[in-house]
């Protein structure tokens, strides 16, 4: 249970707000007015403030006043591709046509710049190339830009390397010599910095907060990229969500009616199990480029074929991945046959597997195991690269860190997830080496205590409109802002049951002192019926979180499911 004292500073505010806002790290009235009540002027910061912030204005407004060829080189994922939409708009908006989109494959062109699509620039004539969500460890490519006489401004946000590319400017907060107030915008945040900063220098004629527009793009990113939910970073989620509320981008309008998801009730939630998905499955399965056709096409007809196209993309993704993990289930069960317990990792691979797709396989795996999943397969150049996720025990940066040299060609990630490329001769030595790394770190004591953090313990009469409202207030949620969670202590189970074309749905039935009913849903939970462990008169206790449902156009407050445990 979390940390409950220090209230007092908080006058004026509810008492479950108190707790939440504290939970949070707030700890004054101050910073909860203006946790509560984002204002946008106030709560982000000059973009001249960002280094090389004016060397990169200027070279694309002389670009601009010259009608150069310029190249928008965005990254293929749910930061790139709504970021690239940022500066293709604005570009549209000033009555600019001198441009081209550029989004790399995934399988055969991989993440970043590179000099095939180099050389095409230099055919092209291009001048100008702007990156948006990578570029800033791609130093050989960006020396080949320079010797393509082709000027380079890199926007991105990722860690830098020691060393800079060559390049006119290169916009990245997390550059040690940027002194920006805030380091953790995402991509496509970074770009509508550039944006700002361009129109403040120049206005083009338009009219003044005409760029506020492009929030909607910032917002999808924002909220798809993992970034912390504070600072900027919530006023980019919070005002992003009113834009597309209100968005007339005809593409995310066919999109979200196809989906059946009211626009004008759009919540952060539709963002991170609707739309990304769709936009990360055009690179996993398909071209990004549909992904970002969509959200820049103003043709009807053309925006609903886009819809239909990524929806049935990620439909065909769902049904790859579901293959991918029933076949590693098959491998699993061949290999670990004969032994009692499965490995302290799971480390499996195929030449055959999309490497794109492997992360999605590795998630599925650890919600069925609890253990780190290391999956490898090949990309269309014959490179062989894996994904890795973790199991909040130990970070994967960490064991694929403690592996000796010469196993990996390229490997990074944080606690929970990674990526890696691998040396094809000691593809063989992987599952060894990553389980002798591992039991390295344990002995080290790095095993770390997975912990569900609980705001507060309720009761069943407190699932209400009115807290709910209140706990609204502290939306969008995500990263660095978690849903709150609340403990329902020795509850007692009404009625169970499963739901969904495979009835892997769990839906139990509560009743509260005064015999309203509440409802509980966990998604892939319907296990825990199982050998009758949840039954109607189970008594158990309850981790769960508010949310409201829309479904079928009618309104439902009830609680989603994070953990249980029975009496």
């Amino acid at each position: 249970m979390r940390d409950e004292t220090g209230l007092e500073k908080f006058a004026g505010y509810p008492e479950l707000l108190k707790i939440l806002l504290f939970n949070r790290g707030i700890r004054n009235k101050e910073e909860a007015d203006i946790f509560v009540s984002p204002n946008f002027e106030r709560d982000t910061h000059d973009p001249f403030l960002i280094k090389d912030m004016d060397k990169a204005v200027k070279r694309i407004i002389k670009a601009i006043t010259n009608n150069e060829r310029i190249v928008i080189f965005s990254d293929y994922d749910a930061d790139g591709i709504p970021g690239g939409v940022v500066l293709h708009d604005f570009f549209k908006k000033i009555n600019y046509r001198n441009f081209t989109n550029y989004i790399p494959h995934r399988d055969l062109e991989g993440f970043g710049l590179n000099n095939s699509a180099i050389d095409e620039f230099k055919k092209m004539g291009v001048k100008l190339i702007i990156t948006v969500d990578c570029g800033i460890t791609d130093l050989v490519e960006a020396n080949s830009i320079k010797d393509q006489n082709i000027d380079l401004i890199i926007t991105d946000h990722h860690e830098p390397k020691s060393k800079l590319p060559i390049a006119v400017a290169i916009i990245d907060p997390k550059r040690k010599d940027c002194h920006y107030p805030f380091k953790e915008l995402c991509g496509a945040g970074v770009v509508y910095k550039l944006v700002q900063a361009i129109l403040k220098k120049k206005d083009f004629g338009l009219k003044e907060g005409v760029e506020k527009w492009l929030l909607d793009m910032v917002g999808i990113a924002t909220l798809s990229d993992m970034v912390p939910l504070v600072g900027e970073n919530r006023t980019s989620a919070f005002f992003g969500l009113i834009v597309l509320r209100k968005s007339s981008r005809i593409g995310l309008m066919k999109l979200l009616s196809l989906l059946k998801i009211n626009q004008n009730q759009l919540v952060e939630d539709d963002i991170g199990f609707s739309i990304s998905p769709r936009i990360n499955a055009a690179s996993r399965i398909g071209n990004p480029e549909d992904a970002f056709k969509l959200f820049v096409t103003q043709n009807e007809i053309e925006a609903d074929i886009h819809a239909r196209h990524l929806d049935h993309v990620n439909n065909e993704r769902k049904g790859v991945v579901a293959g991918m993990v029933k076949e590693v289930r098959k491998i699993m069960k061949e290999r670990y046959v004969c032994k009692d317990i499965c490995q302290q990792v799971i480390v499996i691979g195929n030449p055959n597997w999309r490497p794109s797709l492997l992360g999605l396989v590795a998630n599925s795996l650890v919600d069925d195991h609890s253990q780190p999943v290391f999956l490898w397969g090949r990309d269309g150049g014959g490179i062989l690269k894996g994904s890795c996720r973790g199991n909040g025990h130990v970070s994967v940066l960490d064991i694929m860190s403690e592996v000796e040299t010469g196993i990996f060609n390229e490997f990074g990630g944080h606690m929970m997830s990674g990526g890696f490329s691998l040396i094809k001769e000691k593809v063989h030595y992987l599952d060894e080496k990553i389980q002798f790394a591992y039991n390295k770190l344990i002995k080290k004591g790095e095993l770390k205590v997975a912990e569900i953090l609980v705001d507060m313990e309720l009761s069943l009469d407190d699932v209400n409109l009115i807290n709910y409202k209140l706990i609204e207030k502290l939306a969008p949620f995500g990263i660095g802002n978690p849903k709150p969670l609340f403990l329902f202590k020795e509850v007692f189970v009404e009625n169970v049951k499963t739901f969904g074309k495979e009835n892997n749905h769990l839906e139990l039935t509560f009743k509260t002192s005064k015999s309203k009913v509440i409802k509980a849903i966990g998604f892939f939970m319907s296990s825990n019926i199982g050998a009758g462990q949840i039954q109607s008169g189970t008594r158990l206790n309850l981790i769960a979180s508010f949310e409201k449902s829309f479904f079928r156009g009618y309104s439902e407050l009830r609680l989603r499911i994070t953990d249980i445990s029975i009496f």
